[in-house]
This record gives structure tokens, C-alpha cells and sequence, in this order.
């Protein structure tokens, strides 16, 4: 990740609540950052106060762990550098394992399974591609998927590509479409903006993320296309909280805490309330 970091925002407002375990061991305000211009996760809303479903989480998450917690925002590039210097005690901001993530931070048992896929418009010819409701997993299976981004990159020829800058979607164009129009956006609000309004062809990201730009967008305009991806420079396909490697403590407090919620169906029924389908971690 780039080492720069620019606050854009600070939600100035503590949420408390009481619940269960390790009160002892977090008595202090703990400080949460996400990014918040990630609808349906974590986006502002008209009052400026944040919504979504990680929003819900950590609210539910910090209730039994019986802390007060302070959120923050902060841009996708400078999240994981302003968790390294303090400025934060953890991220929750969908935000998947990676080699390279693991190296500068330690992560939480996750709490969703999300892959990247492809949105484009209705109209573009990409509204067709190949390989529709297919899944591909770039670790367990890597000809198949070789085979497969073989295709659809011929298919991606002369088109414009766009990702979220410092996302597994822009390591993964960077691995796999080069020779390719690849421009990349600051936030996936912006990089949904462009594709509404035909700057670019197709877009990358999270497959979560695409429910709220087709229900903002006029009915049937922008459509998923293709097929999904997972593993390898996209990480495990999982989204987890994210600390500072020495932090085990407070890892391991939110842990239990998340598998509390994985266990009960807490998770499953927020999973459903905010992207329409359950993608919660549960046996």
C-alpha cells in the first residue's frame, strides 16, 4: 500500500453500547476507521452520519466487547499506513487477506465471503460475456482461470477498463489484463459514476458493492456480467477486520466477538438486510 495517508473525513460521534466479554481489557474509547464511500458497507449519509453494514458490525461488535468506539474515515490508500503509525486501533472496511496485506498487518477471522466480478451497462456488448455465473479460484485452480482471463481478456480488447486504486480489483488487473485500458479511481463511488456515465466499459470490485449501484442506476441499466474470481492476488475471497501485528489482545477480543456473531445468525440477518443475500461466515 502507498505510505500516503489523507484523513477525508472524521465522524464525530462515539457509539456506546454494553454486552458481554474482555470489558476488562478494553476499557479505554477504541478508534475504527473505515472508508466510507463503500455503499452497501460504509457510505455517508445526507446528515453526514455513516451507515451499511459494517456500520451495524461494529456497532453489534463493540456492544459485546462493552467498549466505546469512536469511528473515523480515512481514503482506501491510507488506511492501512494510518493503522501502522496509531492513528486507529483497527480497520473495518472490506478488506480482504492478501500476501502483501499480511506482511504490515495482522487480520481477524472473517465475517463475509465477497469475490470480485465484472458490472458493466446493458447496452455494451461486454453485457455478454462469457463464462456467466462461473467462479473461479486463481489458487485451487489456476489453468482454469488462466484459461478462462485468456478469454474474457480478448474480449476486454479496446474496451476501458476501470478498478478502485489500491483494491484487490486494480492488483488483479495489474496481474492479469495487461495490454489493456486499465484507469483506476480513487473511490468506488467515483469508479461507479464513470461507468454510469460511459467513461468507462466495465468495472472490477466486490461483487457486494454492485447491488447499490444497479438500484441507484435506472432499472436494468447496469448489468453483472462474467464470471467471478477469488484467490491468489485477489486473497482468499473473505473479508476481515484488519491491526497492527503486536495488537493480540484486541484481535483476539474482536474475534470472539465475531465468531459470536457468525454463530448466533446476527451476522446472517445484517448480511441480508443490507446486500439482499447471506454471505456471512457460518457452518
Amino acid at each position: 500500500m502507498p505510505l500516503r495517508a489523507t484523513c477525508l473525513a472524521i465522524a464525530g460521534m462515539f457509539l456506546t453500547w454494553s454486552g458481554s466479554s474482555r470489558a476488562e481489557e478494553h476499557s479505554r474509547t477504541l478508534t475504527i476507521a473505515t472508508e466510507g464511500t463503500y455503499p452497501p458497507w460504509a457510505f455517508a449519509k445526507p446528515d453526514g452520519s455513516y451507515a451499511g453494514y459494517e456500520m451495524d458490525l461494529v456497532n453489534i461488535l463493540c456492544q459485546r466487547m462493552k467498549v466505546t468506539c469512536r469511528v473515523v474515515t480515512q481514503d482506501w490508500n491510507g488506511l492501512i499506513p494510518g493503522l501502522r503509525v496509531g492513528q486507529y486501533d483497527a480497520i473495518i472496511a472490506s478488506m480482504g487477506v492478501t500476501e502483501e496485506r499480511s506482511k504490515v498487518v495482522s487480520f481477524s477471522i472473517p465475517y463475509t465471503r465477497a469475490p470480485n466480478g465484472f458490472l458493466t451497462t446493458a447496452t455494451d456488448p461486454l453485457a455478454h460475456l462469457p463464462y456467466g455465473e462461473s467462479s473461479f479460484d486463481l489458487t485451487q485452480e489456476p489453468q482454469t482461470a488462466r484459461s478462462a482471463l485468456d478469454t474474457l481478456k480478448a474480449a476486454f480488447a479496446g474496451k476501458v477498463i476501470g478498478v478502485q486504486t489500491g483494491s484487490t480489483a486494480a492488483v488483479f488487473a495489474e496481474a492479469y489484463l495487461q495490454g489493456l485500458t486499465v484507469r483506476e479511481y480513487p473511490s468506488f463511488e467515483q469508479l461507479g459514476l464513470e461507468l454510469a456515465a460511459g467513461r468507462i466499459n466495465i468495472a472490477i470490485a466486490n461483487v457486494t458493492t454492485f447491488k447499490t449501484l444497479m438500484e441507484a442506476a435506472p432499472k436494468g441499466s447496469l448489468v453483472m456480467t462474467g464470471p467471478t474470481f477469488s484467490g491468489g492476488v485477489l486473497g482468499s475471497d473473505t473479508t476481515n477486520m484488519a491491526f497492527r501485528p503486536d495488537d493480540d489482545a484486541l484481535r483476539n477480543a474482536f474475534n470472539a466477538a465475531l465468531a459470536s456473531v457468525n454463530r448466533d445468525g446476527t451476522n446472517r440477518a445484517l448480511s441480508e438486510k443490507w446486500f439482499g443475500t447471506d454471505i456471512s461466515i457460518h457452518d
